[in-house]
């Protein structure tokens, strides 16, 4: 039989996040291939927050399945996200792909906004766009996972490549108006991009939480 998985055998979180070291030890370092399979661990309890804690310290020990009662939706998600970040570098910025975004269903009248490839600074932008009900396009420029400040002070956020992003993704020919949003912490590079490009820059809220006001109140496409 090859497609097994290993019950430790005990209960409790002490005893079974010892037995699975155990376990993981004799397999990597004393080459003890018969317990080189997946572990299985179960955590056990009445509060939610236990049963959490229990699960991401099975998770990042070594269980490959932690079995837990039934919990709510933001618990799981919070195991989901200690999961997927185990093996994330902490020097290396955790980046999305740059490319054109679409929130809603923009038309030619929406707004086009420009951002950074920092996956929280993307999250944030395109959280409050949504929820500012107004479709937008979201032009993300590679900056190698660099916030806005970041990116602007080692020059991976440029006037120059600002446009030569925004020329490529070919977002300019989605609209019918000619202006661009960016970030408020670069609004040194407004009158540089404009000089470039031939377009409007607008010079958009420095802080992500002011977008939905912004769109709402300032955004005219003419």
């Amino acid at each position: 039989m090859e497609d097994l998985i290993l019950d430790p055998g005990v209960r409790g979180l002490l005893p079974t996040l010892t037995e699975l070291v155990r376990l993981r030890r004799l397999a990597l370092v004393k080459t003890c291939r018969p317990v080189g399979y997946p572990t299985l661990a179960f955590a056990a309890g009445d509060d939610p927050y236990d049963l959490l804690a229990q699960g991401v310290a099975y998770v990042c020990k070594y269980a490959s399945v932690a079995v837990l009662p039934p919990i709510g939706p933001e618990l799981a998600l919070a195991l989901l996200t200690a999961r997927q970040n185990i093996y994330t570098d902490p020097q290396v910025p955790n980046a999305i792909e740059a490319k054109l975004y679409e929130v809603g269903s923009p038309g030619p009248d929406s707004p086009v906004l420009v951002t950074t490839n920092f996956a929280l600074t993307y999250f944030t932008v395109e959280g409050e766009v949504e929820r500012s009900k107004v479709p937008a396009y979201i032009a993300v420029v590679d900056t190698e996972g660099l916030g806005v400040l970041n990116a602007y002070a080692d020059d991976r956020l440029t006037a120059e490549k600002i446009v030569k992003t925004l020329k490529e993704y070919g977002v300019m020919e989605k609209v019918r108006h000619n202006k661009v949003i960016i970030p408020g912490l670069v609004a040194v590079l407004r009158m540089e991009i404009q000089e470039e490009s031939g377009w409007e820059v607008i010079v958009g809220p420095e802080d992500a939480a002011g977008i939905p006001a912004f769109l709402k109140n300032e955004w005219k496409p003419n």
